[in-house]
């Protein structure tokens, strides 16, 4: 019932907005007059056909071409082409992103349900249903861009990790890709969290048998062990409700133990020594994520560069600046979780109880926030001239309204990223890992683009684990003022270039 009312709710605002925006915003628009006419090209069946200046593989206009031919199939195979071109309009063409953007919504509810499970389904309809409405997502859900194709398969793949079916996972991973290249290092990241929860969950059993022997000795029952097996689908005979009790305090605390006691180097030294007796298992379960891997490390040798086009203006810069926009703008999207005095306070006592080990890693922090912004730090040119992206007013009057500004947000950039690691609820590990991620397909890009933070954000509110239902509603409220305000500027306050015909709008 939850996944029908996210997808009902979703489907309520997503079919009005885009019949808005397609009655005022008709023509391709933006980044639209590469995507548009591209997919259109391949709706006439010309896949031979590729527009120089788009930098993304053709995997959105796939989907594009598969949604136009289901509109009408029987009349598909009987006019063929002719009508397929005629079915692929700009508004049916946005429409792809609205199906989708209901579609994640879904997918968004299941992985919540999975990773809590104890959770109420109306919680995690409101939890989805806010996580639908985030800014940078919902915008683009009514234009046709890459962003939501490339969030719902990555979250599609992730999901099918989470229920340990890798193949399926490698194969939406691999699509992943063939929309966005940058998500070859969500795949990565999503088969490196599998591992882990393979290696972190097998330790687990053993030290839960291990205890369940002991305990069972110490109260006179011993439990045979031609009655444990160790797996994914364990069953267990309980003689009697004493070890009941053992075993269910025993669990908790063991699962507790293992995903938050471990110091990092235990970690680390369990998961590869775990890996290595099951690296049969392993190798079976995860080969198609390095088949993936290996096929787009020799589409890269092959194009000569990460990005299909326009090579010039998206070369690899190390942009490491991006690193600290990325966490004070996914921190201020969660305003009431991260800025509120508990969070605050929090994070001075957990500081406070070591405080030489806490003094010592907020000067490095700090100290990397600086280089970061003196040394790392690009203004690209489409920054500078495109006064259509709400970045190009955040640079110009906040960022450089004064030398000393940058410099002044460094603490604020840090106490983010200390904020983000403390409501993540996963093992150390895994933060290290999401972090890496999240550098490796930030810190490349030279153009500041907020849109580049979605995934990020994503996995990142799916894992923290102090939303309560109160500060999800005020979030969502937050999320709805910025959308009004977004949207109605980029419908209703359009402006004129005296250099280039035609109006423009104001959009992230």
């Amino acid at each position: 019932m939850g996944r029908i009312a996210v997808a009902l709710i979703v489907s309520s605002w997503v079919i009005p907005i885009s019949i808005l925006v397609n009655r005022i915003v008709p023509e391709p628009y933006m980044d639209e007059i590469f995507h548009i006419p591209q997919a259109q090209q391949y709706c006439k069946g010309n896949f031979a056909s590729w527009d120089p200046m788009i930098t993304t593989p053709p995997g959105l206009y796939y989907l594009s071409l598969a949604q136009a031919a289901s509109l009408f199939p029987g009349m598909f195979f009987i006019r063929g082409g002719s009508l397929l071109s005629e079915l692929c309009s700009t508004p049916i063409l946005r429409s792809v992103n609205g199906v989708l953007a209901i579609l994640c919504s879904v997918i968004v509810y299941e992985i919540i349900t999975l990773l809590r499970p104890n959770i109420d389904e109306r919680k995690a309809t409101i939890f989805a249903v806010v996580l639908a409405l985030y800014p940078l997502h919902w915008f683009f859900t009514f234009l046709y861009y890459t962003d939501v194709a490339s969030l719902t398969t990555v979250l599609a793949m992730y999901l099918a990790c989470l229920k340990k079916k890798y193949h399926l996972s490698a194969l939406l991973g691999a699509y992943a890709v063939f929309i966005r290249q940058t998500n070859i290092v969500w795949m990565l990241f999503v088969a490196c969290t599998g591992v882990m929860d393979i290696t972190l969950a097998h330790q687990r059993e053993s030290l839960k048998v291990d205890n369940l022997n002991t305990t069972g000795n110490k109260i006179g029952h011993s439990v045979p062990s031609n009655r444990i097996i160790v797996g994914s689908n364990m069953r267990r005979r309980k003689p009697n409700s004493a070890v009941d009790n053992s075993k269910s305090s025993m669990t908790s605390t063991l699962t507790y133990s293992t995903s938050h006691s471990l110091g990092f180097l235990d970690e680390i030294k369990a998961i590869c020594l775990t890996s290595w007796h099951m690296k049969s298992k392993l190798l079976f379960s995860f080969s198609p994520f390095l088949v993936v891997l290996v096929a787009f490390v020799a589409f890269v040798r092959w194009n000569g560069s990460v990005v299909l086009g326009a090579k010039e203006a998206h070369a690899v810069s190390p942009h490491f600046a991006q690193l600290m926009y990325f966490s004070l703008v996914s921190s201020l999207a969660l305003a009431p979780l991260h800025f509120s005095l508990d969070q605050a306070v929090h994070l001075f006592r957990s500081f406070w109880k070591k405080r030489a080990l806490g003094f010592c890693q907020w000067i490095v922090a700090v100290a990397a926030g600086f280089i970061s912004v003196q040394s790392y730090s690009i203004a690209h040119a489409y920054l500078l001239a495109d006064n259509r992206h709400y970045t190009f007013y955040l640079w110009r009057k906040v960022i450089q309204s004064h030398w000393s500004t940058k410099y002044l947000l460094v603490p604020l950039y840090v106490y983010s990223w200390f904020s983000i690691f403390r409501v993540l609820a996963r093992p150390k590990i895994w933060v290290l890992a999401y972090f890496l991620a999240t550098a490796a397909v930030l810190v490349p890009a030279p153009l500041i683009e907020f849109r580049y933070y979605t995934i990020p954000f994503y996995l990142m509110i799916l894992h923290s684990h102090t939303v309560d239902t109160q500060c999800l509603v005020v979030i969502g409220l937050g999320y709805v003022v910025t959308n009004v305000f977004t949207m109605f500027m980029f419908l209703f306050r359009p402006f004129n270039w005296s250099h280039e015909p035609g109006k423009q709008r104001f959009i992230w």
